[in-house]
């Protein structure tokens, strides 16, 4: 009875008059933070709700358009955008969370993984705004409690390759079309669903018999999403490139070449590029929020440039100071005799495993435009920044004699890779 007592004084603090159009969102989290302890006791002595959370009044959900905005802006505003956000722990996942609580957004971050992986969102709002729930994509009750009062829902979830518990159909197209359904019985108003670019029913063969199975399910899920949500924005980002990035890191890592032999195919001269930084795909998204041209639209989240694989290999390599007159460093082309050298090799195990050779069919798929797409610009997204600006910086711990102190000049510059530009609907270039 205490506990009770306790609560309702809570609701007394942080009550507000409901008015047209208006909602109790705000107060339902701020009083389900402030009084946690106090409802597991609740609970503990008999209280309400089958797991001591006491059912809040029925309300309509806020506008993302802000009827319930309030403050100057900032972390310690609201924004009036309650988000959760499916797959918190990607690559992608920490970028986004940050834009939405520096811009004073509720944020339910929905994890899959272990609570500790995702804890450092906790800093990235203020006070009671950054919430968690584990979910699980085969539960539809633990996805209904993470979006029960929420107006955005940001849906990150995705994989490189199958698992023993989650085959790439499960997660790609199942459990979007979970998510989507359940976000539109929920009345959510705003549903942004990442995708790939090149996403397409049938991939063109290059290495595997059937051609990239993560593209060809990326494709799958985007038509389950349309199925249940028809309004949803798609996001087709192309390579993503950042910190801790899996583009840059991917040919920089040891395990990827053999020795000092880089194999790609067709020595990498018939695949071009256009990657994206991971913060202006992060604006992407959340400007897709409130765009009113978004909803139902594709938005390819393409760079300012492109470029040939292998000009870019070879300059990630002049910047690590491993080029050919240095190191020996030899690019040359994946075929059959170098498959079967490295199938050979002692190494085999780490360097290409099963998993990997999705990732390889992947990376020489030249990236093309979405015919009718929008992209970052129609976001608002401008100064896009390009490889040449944050690379250099990216593989820096990957060079060689990096403790050393070397003179002025003494090394050669890298220079920077040739480029042509990324204008909109740009033609293929091979």
């Amino acid at each position: 009875m205490k506990s009770s007592r306790v609560l309702e004084r809570w609701r007394g603090a942080f009550a507000i008059t409901a008015t047209p159009g208006s909602s109790r969102l705000p107060v339902a989290y701020q009083l389900r933070c402030f009084s946690q302890s106090h409802v597991r006791n609740a609970a503990n002595d008999g209280g309400e709700g089958s797991k001591g959370v006491p059912e809040l009044p029925t309300a309509a959900k806020s506008s993302i358009l802000g009827n319930l905005k309030r403050g100057r802006g900032g972390r310690s505003s609201f924004s009036g955008i309650v988000a959760t956000v499916f797959g918190p722990s990607g690559f992608l996942g920490p970028y986004v969370i940050n834009h939405l609580g520096k811009m004073g957004s509720q944020v339910i971050v929905a994890h899959r993984c272990d609570p500790y992986d995702v804890r450092d969102a906790k800093v990235s709002g203020d006070l009671g705004q950054i919430l968690y729930n584990q979910i699980d994509l085969r539960d539809e009750d633990s996805i209904r409690r993470s979006i029960k009062y929420s107006n955005v829902v940001i849906n990150l979830i995705g994989r490189d390759y199958a698992t023993k518990r989650f085959s790439l159909e499960q997660v790609h197209v199942e459990g979007a079309r979970r998510i989507a359904r359940l976000s539109k019985e929920a009345g959510v108003e705003r549903l942004i669903h990442l995708s790939a670019l090149n996403a397409t029913e049938k991939p063109k063969r290059i290495i595997l018999p059937k051609g990239s199975e993560f593209l060809a399910s990326k494709w799958r899920g985007e038509q389950a999403v349309r199925e249940e949500f028809p309004e949803a924005v798609i996001i087709r980002p192309s390579d993503i490139f950042g910190a801790e990035d899996r583009f840059v890191n991917y040919y920089v890592r040891g395990g990827r070449r053999v020795f000092k032999y880089m194999p790609l195919w067709k020595s990498g001269e018939a695949t071009w590029k256009q990657p994206v930084h991971s913060s202006d795909v992060a604006a992407g998204i959340i400007n897709a929020i409130r765009s009113p041209i978004a909803p139902g639209r594709i938005i390819d989240a393409v760079g300012p440039k492109r470029y040939q694989l292998s000009e870019l290999v070879d300059w990630m390599f002049r910047l690590m100071r491993r080029s050919p007159e240095m190191w020996g460093y030899i690019r040359g082309p994946l075929d059959p005799i170098t498959i079967l050298k490295i199938a050979c090799s002692s190494a085999f195990a780490f360097k290409f495993s099963k998993s990997d050779w999705q990732r390889v069919e992947r990376e020489y798929v030249t990236d093309e435009r979405t015919p009718g797409a929008l992209d970052l610009e129609d976001l608002g997204i401008t100064n896009l920044k390009p490889m040449e600006d944050y690379v250099p910086w990216l593989v820096k711990g990957s060079r060689a004699y990096n403790y050393y102190t070397d003179d002025l000049g003494e090394f050669p510059d890298a220079g920077i890779p040739p480029s042509s530009s990324g204008a909109r609907n740009a033609e293929l270039l091979v």
